[in-house]
């Protein structure tokens, strides 16, 4: 990305693994922030070594892994559910960050060919164990074209976006679809706890995306479609937002908030994070 002159929009924590404070830069041209400093790539991968860090495992102690794991058996059929409609049929789908493979395990069921990424070692060998072989990354692709191209909170991890994106463009059939799932940085929950929202994330969120960047990051070719809330997000979020805020693990406010950040975004349409859906010329 080229060197711009950005101002700070907030400073926030890692509080999963370091403690150490980041800044959040905004990017006017993209209306995106941008996490400041950012880590090397050998730097970055030592900020997941965490056994909180939720999409690395399968486990369901405690209670907000508990949760999140029953909402993301349900939510993992309606992503498949979409990916159907929106191809008109099964096909073939390339999931990257694809954590454990639960999503391609449940869209193989239903009869799509399942190819994915995932760089992280104890995901892939996780994955593995349910018949879902995942390669470290989707440059092993490059001579592949794939009917639909899914990102599940996945993009604002990725190093050097601007060649990723080309990327991952270059990888999609004509007339192919292109799911990205990420947080909203506008949305009520993130305005209402502003450095302590969970889905700031960083340094593993390297970019924090609103809708008008999401329209803007990508080639002519690619269009958007259409944008789903994910409503169950604020929820989670706000559990997790109202601990690092608190130290309470669980919290009712916090559901309160949740609920209000959905109330809010009927009107607003800024929900705690969306799921674009692209289309290729």
């Amino acid at each position: 990305m080229e060197k711009r002159q950005r101002s700070t929009y907030i400073t926030t924590k890692d509080f999963l693994v370091s403690g150490e404070s980041f800044k959040l830069k905004y990017d006017p041209e993209l209306e995106m922030l941008v996490t400041t400093p950012q880590p090397t790539l050998e730097k970055l991968l030592d900020y997941y070594e965490s056994d909180a860090y939720i999409s690395h495992t399968d486990s369901e102690k405690g209670l907000l892994p508990f949760l999140y794991q029953k909402v993301k058996q349900r939510a993992l059929k309606k992503k498949v559910e979409l990916i159907t409609k929106l191809n008109k049929g099964t096909g073939s789908v390339l999931d990257i960050g694809a954590g454990t493979g639960e999503f391609l395990k449940v869209a193989s069921e239903k009869g799509w060919k399942i190819y994915g990424t995932e760089p992280n070692e104890k995901a892939r060998s996780i994955s593995e164990k349910k018949d879902v072989l995942l390669k470290e990354s989707f440059a092993e692709f490059s001579n592949q074209k794939f009917d639909v191209i899914t990102l599940w909170h996945v993009l604002e991890h990725v190093p050097n976006l601007h060649e990723a994106i080309s990327q991952i463009e270059n990888l999609l059939k004509p007339g192919g679809t292109l799911l990205i799932a990420v947080p909203n940085y506008k949305s009520y929950d993130a305005n209402y706890y502003k450095e302590f929202w969970a889905a700031y994330d960083v340094p593993r969120h390297l970019w924090h995306f609103s809708k008008e960047s999401m329209n803007k990051l990508f080639s002519d070719e690619i269009k958007i479609v259409t944008i789903k809330p994910m409503v169950f997000d604020s929820f989670y979020v706000s559990l997790l937002s109202e601990k690092y805020k608190t130290g309470n693990s669980f919290s009712l406010k916090a559901f309160w908030v949740g609920l209000w950040s959905n109330m809010n975004a009927w009107t607003s349409k800024e929900y705690s994070s969306h799921i674009y859906c692209f289309k290729k010329a």
